[in-house]
């Protein structure tokens, strides 16, 4: 705990040393007003008072997992079988000279935690400090023949065990300086990414592996904001670099079979500010980026692209106004706009045979976007009871070479708030969208291999209507509700070929309970349905079959705490929470046929006691269990399908246990 203390303390004096010796300017802020005459104790904000020195609480964890599948790590913090230790903090310090720091830590220790400091003075300058790790597992039970080192995949009648998990390790360093009117600001952030994630390659048959990955990437964001009265302005440049050390991958009989991700950097100035003029506000943005790639191209045959001009620049504004007419009337708009310019390279690729087409070479073709936007609202409160807001949104969307050259979405929506009860507020949501745009047809690129009556979702003509009703009351003093209930329907009519319907709907509860002054709990509950239907063609022509896909989601919860036992030293709580996902879909053509399903569910439990031993010290007990099961058709085992190699059956059904034992200390 000393070092924990000295390292805040230490970054206090670093700030304060770096200042000592700058001449001192005329400071008209709040902080240097006379304030001699004020009765301070009429005013002191007796709910938080400002301690000065150290405060907060500092806890050490010791815990123990009982798990064999690492997959429970995402739940618990770790992928590690056995015993484990982390730290918790939320540190602060101040002092009279307006200096104050502030630490934080959580997990820290585990695969899954982060640290946070920050310290400086106030209203002058602020030095913060950041570190993260996350880690994501996929499976620790991956089967694969292919060895990876040195960019060579080497195949051997070994069959080697892969971790399939990704780790992300974050750093970040910031400073801002600014006084009363102005701000400058900079910050620098790295971050590592390593691990294995499933991929695959054709050699020719298709072989599913794990794929490394070793990447880096930088950025640094600086700005310099400024403000007066009324109005306020942020001037920011950012860049970033991805660096991938993994290059192209080979066989010792083929090379560049696999192309990972390219090294690429993007550039970014922006400008945004904020004006009032009475009761009206107005404020806008403006940016300005480039993203450059400039790695090497792997073709299908032949020789690598060397020194590929990868570059894409982007431009974006928007202006936005609002007025308060009146106390109960207000109007608002604004207009966005969005272009991004592909300036790459173009040059001659080899083409894959696809329906008969021949291997002819085409160029490349640069797709450029353009989109512009539009929306207005208006807001009338006819009393302290009703509010009412409408607006109309419009999207127009341009893209080059592509299916459909234009898109235009326009959308109408109301809002309607209502608080006319006691102890109770509605609120009422519904939206008409409508997409159009010019003539669909199949793109020059792909005319010989499209079906011409295929439309893609994105594109094609599509009405959505959507409904929304909220409910929240509280009864009594103990008891609170709220509840939501939801609807959408999209209709794609002009669509023969792909997605002709989709239905969204659902509701959540969730329910509050004050018992007594010591029990407390609450539960809630959820449940959302998305069905679609699609059509498709085998004969390249008019639809002959058809596809139902039925997706449901349910969340269960509750929980409880009860404080007050043993004369105020012991309190007891507990968590659990119940999740459930199913996808089925059925094919008919001919006859019908299901194609499988997708199917998942967790049951997670958390209970814990806290002691106190004093009114510094403190233990908890804490026990938490973890079920998960998940079954994808799409999963199999090695060889179950004649030329096809996968990495194993991935699917996880597995209980996990973890208990932990902590010991806090609070400062005062």
């Amino acid at each position: 705990m000393r070092f924990k203390f000295n390292l805040i303390t230490l970054s206090l004096l670093a700030i304060s040393g770096a200042v000592t010796g700058s001449a001192m300017a005329a400071d008209f802020g709040v902080n240097r007003a006379n304030t001699s005459t004020v009765k301070q104790g009429t005013f002191q904000c007796k709910r938080c008072p400002q301690v000065d020195g150290y405060s907060g609480t500092i806890a050490i964890n010791a815990a123990y997992i009982e798990s064999d599948d690492i997959h429970s790590g995402n739940a618990f913090g770790t992928g590690k079988d056995g015993p484990n230790a982390s730290l918790d903090a939320d540190l602060n310090y101040r002092n009279d000279a307006g200096y104050k720091a502030k630490f934080q830590a959580h997990r820290l220790g585990l695969d899954n935690g982060f640290a946070h400091l920050k310290a400086g003075k106030s209203g002058h300058y602020e030095l913060v400090a950041d570190y993260q790790q996350q880690t994501r597992y996929q499976s620790g039970d991956a089967h694969s023949q292919l060895w990876y080192k040195d960019g060579v995949l080497t195949p051997s009648e070994h069959t080697q065990t892969q971790e399939l998990s990704l780790q992300r390790n974050k750093a970040g360093l910031g400073l801002s300086y600014g006084r009363d009117f102005y701000q400058a600001y900079l910050r620098y952030d790295h971050e590592n990414k390593t691990g294995y994630q499933s991929s695959s390659i054709v050699t020719p048959r298709p072989v599913n592996f794990g794929q490394p990955v070793d990447a880096n990437t930088d950025s640094l964001t600086t700005g310099l904001s400024l403000s007066g009265d009324s109005w306020s302005t942020d001037f920011n440049y950012f860049v970033s670099q991805y660096n991938n050390d993994i290059g192209a991958l080979s066989l010792p009989y083929l090379y560049d079979v696999f192309a990972p991700a390219p090294d690429n950097q993007a550039h970014q100035l922006s400008l945004s500010g904020q004006y009032q003029l009475n009761r009206t506000v107005i404020s806008g943005r403006l940016t300005s980026g480039k993203m450059i790639q400039d790695d090497d191209l792997i073709q299908m045959s032949g020789n690598p692209l060397q020194n590929w001009d990868g570059e894409v620049e982007t431009l974006d504004g928007k202006l936005s106004v609002t007025s308060l007419v009146s106390n109960k009337f207000r109007l608002g708009g604004s207009v966005d706009y969005s272009k991004r310019d592909n300036k790459s390279s173009v040059w001659e690729f080899a083409q894959y045979e696809v329906n008969g087409i021949t291997g002819a070479f085409k160029q490349s073709v640069p797709l450029d976007t353009e989109r512009r936007g539009l929306k207005v609202n208006a807001s009338y409160r006819f009393s302290g009871d009703y509010r009412l807001q409408a607006g109309y949104d419009r999207k127009e969307m341009e893209r080059s070479h592509g299916d459909r050259e234009q898109t235009n979405d326009n959308v109408l929506w109301a809002k309607l708030n209502v608080r006319a009860l006691d102890n109770l507020k509605l609120k009422f949501k519904a939206f008409l969208d409508n997409r159009g745009g010019s003539e669909y047809q199949t793109s020059e690129l792909t005319s010989s291999e499209a079906n011409p009556l295929l439309r893609k979702y994105y594109l094609a003509d599509r009405k959505r209507t959507a409904f929304e009703a909220k409910f929240n009351h509280t009864p009594t003093s103990w008891l609170s509700l709220d509840m939501t209930a939801r609807y959408a329907k999209d209709d794609f009519d002009e669509t023969q070929l792909g997605l002709t319907e989709s239905e969204d709907y659902g509701y959540d509860i969730n329910l509050g309970l004050q018992l007594d002054a010591h029990l407390s709990g609450y539960a809630f509950a959820g449940q959302q349905w998305i069905d679609s239907a699609q059509a498709g063609s085998q004969s390249f022509s008019t639809p002959d079959w058809f596809a139902d896909i039925e997706d449901e989601f349910i969340n269960l919860g509750a929980g409880f705490t009860y404080t007050g036992l043993l004369k105020d030293k012991l309190s007891l709580g507990g968590d659990y929470l119940f999740t459930n996902s199913t996808s089925d879909t059925i094919v008919t053509y001919d006859a019908t046929t299901p194609q499988g399903d997708y199917t998942s569910f967790n049951h997670s439990l958390k209970l814990h006691a806290n002691y106190a031993l004093s009114e510094e010290m403190a233990l908890k007990l804490a026990y938490q269990y973890e079920r998960y099961y998940d079954t994808n058709y799409a999963q199999i085992d090695v060889d179950t399908v004649p030329g096809l190699t996968t990495l194993g059956d991935l699917n996880h059904n597995y209980n996990a246990h973890q208990v932990m034992l902590s010991f806090s200390y609070l400062l005062r």
